[in-house]
């Protein structure tokens, strides 16, 4: 499964991918606005939205790409890893 994490701390980014690999999923984090990051996204199989830690462009350039990609887009208020384990819980198995 791949995963696409918008938000969060930078300092967090090894954190969200080590949680993710422990899920068995793929994940790809942007924690600032790049250039092009529409394109960037790609076609993952789960959008995270980490709302309290993102600019108000980055959610509206990321929401339009779920859109056009029909990708499910979960937001979450806090950016802690507990919260990114409580979502990818729901959605994928443990290892």
């Amino acid at each position: 499964m791949s995963i696409v994490i918008v938000g969060g701390h930078d300092r967090m980014v090894c954190q969200y991918k080590k949680i993710c690999k422990g899920y068995n999923c793929k994940a790809k984090v942007f924690t600032q606005m790049s250039a092009e990051l529409g394109k960037k996204i790609g076609r993952p199989d789960l959008l995270v939205l980490f709302t309290n830690t993102v600019s108000h462009k980055m959610v509206k350039c990321a929401l339009d790409e779920a859109k056009r990609s029909n990708v499910e887009v979960v937001r979450c208020h806090t950016s802690s890893g507990c919260a990114l384990s409580e979502i990818l819980e729901k959605r994928c198995a443990a290892v």
